[in-house]
């Protein structure tokens, strides 16, 4: 029964597991470390298991805790929905879940083309799966990347992605000769890290794009380490290496000269990950994510055939 619900112990976890951080979700709930720690311990007491690995350097969610922290953030997000819908009464809103790279250097320089009215489309920049939803008046979807998303849903393949290296235009002028992938042997290489999603699946790094292009020889030390494409990207337009990245989160820097790819367009590796539109399995999309999802597609493909042209 909901009225013996932990609610409380159930909103500190999700934060916490979002974060993977007591100290972070303890600033985003305005309370302290110690609060989210004592109510995460009496959630864990409730349920008679750990839900996080603790160690000297904070703690990782566990198998257990990371499958509930997925159902708790859907259904906390559906609650949040419910109080959203309530407070605007009939206008319709819309939230859209993606990657947050993909956010900063792809969805929101192209979101200003999108009409949506009146009505409210949030933009949420998370890795963390979440459950589309079409509701009267609120909906919910989400864009991924990686191996197609597992069935329950409906994944809609919007397009393709490579990775290559790219550096400030001014790196080249003051650095060594890079003609060729050996060169990269003279550079600092800015490394982003990927966790593997519950499909297991690996993304490949500086190893695996030095061997692609034939530069096995070449060590690919971690040097910097980063957990997002955006903050690698940082680094590289302020000349301080030569990041490896994906197409979709370049491509505007790279029309915009702030960053260039040293080899144009040789040594493009294909990804192992594509972006999906992921949606509800069943029913059908209300007016304003039906506009979205059209306007997604038309931008996507517009996208994929400038690529694929090399325009």
């Amino acid at each position: 029964m909901i009225e013996r619900l932990p609610l409380n112990a159930l909103r500190a976890f999700a934060v916490a597991a979002r974060h993977e951080s007591f100290k972070h979700a303890a600033e985003q709930l305005t309370v302290t470390p110690g609060a989210v720690s004592r109510q995460v311990k009496r959630l864990e007491a409730e349920l008679g298991c750990a839900l996080f690995e603790r160690g000297a350097h904070g703690v990782r969610l566990n198998t257990v805790g990371r499958r509930l922290a997925e159902r708790v953030e859907a259904h906390l997000a559906g609650l949040g929905a419910a109080m959203a819908q309530a407070r605007e009464g009939d206008r319709e809103t819309l939230s859209v879940s993606a990657p947050p790279s993909f956010v900063q250097h792809w969805l929101m320089p192209r979101m200003a083309a999108f009409n949506g009215g009146d009505a409210e489309v949030a933009i949420e920049a998370s890795q963390t799966a979440i459950e589309p939803v079409w509701q009267a008046g609120r909906s919910r979807l989400a864009i991924r990347f990686g191996p197609k998303p597992a069935a329950g849903v409906t994944a809609e393949r919007l397009f393709d992605d490579t990775l290559f290296p790219v550096c400030a235009p001014a790196l080249l002028e003051t650095g060594p000769p890079l003609r060729r992938p050996a060169d990269l042997a003279g550079y600092t290489l800015l490394h982003v890290s990927w966790r593997p999603g519950k499909t297991g699946a690996a993304f490949p790094g500086w190893r695996e794009w030095l061997d692609f292009s034939g530069a096995g020889e070449v060590a690919a030390p971690v040097q910097q380490r980063y957990s997002l494409f955006s903050l690698a990207l940082d680094q590289a337009i302020a000349g301080r290496g030569v990041a490896l990245t994906t197409r979709a989160v370049v491509a505007d820097r790279l029309s915009s000269g702030v960053l260039v790819a040293p080899f144009g367009d040789r040594y493009r590796m294909p990804s192992p990950f594509d972006y999906w539109l992921v949606q509800p399995a069943v029913g059908a999309p209300p007016a304003l994510a039906a506009r979205f999802c059209d306007w997604l597609r038309t931008e996507a493909k517009a996208f994929q055939r400038a690529n694929d042209t090399g325009s």
